[in-house]
């Protein structure tokens, strides 16, 4: 089993907590994402997955019920999404608007995100996070 080590960007929420950011590449892009123990699953922005369609696979936008809200989501496949050295292809994936989270990211002086990275790649991967460090640890085999 190998390791794969990522750094972590902590940004304070007018300290009010915390979020934990991560630099990962899809279609070919540095992106930020925020790296959420508390999300089922991994999300990307729709507008992001909008402007990459030529190279994703998609279903229609469909409307689906969360714990707190409505809203419209979009499914597709991102053909590589790598996380450090691990490399996952194929990745199904839906995609939300997060227009209202980068809003309140800039109003904070914080970069834009086009993702979160939830418990699905979180779980299946065994997920360390070391604050110490500053380090998301991965676990592929």
């Amino acid at each position: 089993m190998r390791t794969i080590n990522v750094p972590i960007i902590l940004i304070n929420l007018q300290d009010d907590g915390f979020h934990l950011l991560v630099e990962i590449v899809v279609f070919r892009q540095k992106i930020l994402v925020v790296l959420d123990t508390g999300a089922s699953r991994s999300v990307f922005d729709m507008a992001f997955i909008k402007t990459h369609l030529s190279e994703v696979e998609y279903s229609e936008e469909s409307q689906a019920t969360t714990l707190f809200s409505t809203a419209t989501t979009l499914q597709a496949v991102i053909p590589k999404l790598k996380i450090g050295r691990l490399a996952l292809t194929d990745y199904e994936t839906v995609a939300l608007d997060l227009e209202s989270v980068n809003q309140t990211y800039g109003s904070l002086g914080h970069p834009e995100i086009k993702g979160i990275i939830g418990s699905d790649i979180l779980l299946k991967y065994d997920a360390v996070i070391n604050y110490k460090k500053m380090k998301l640890y991965l676990y592929a085999e």
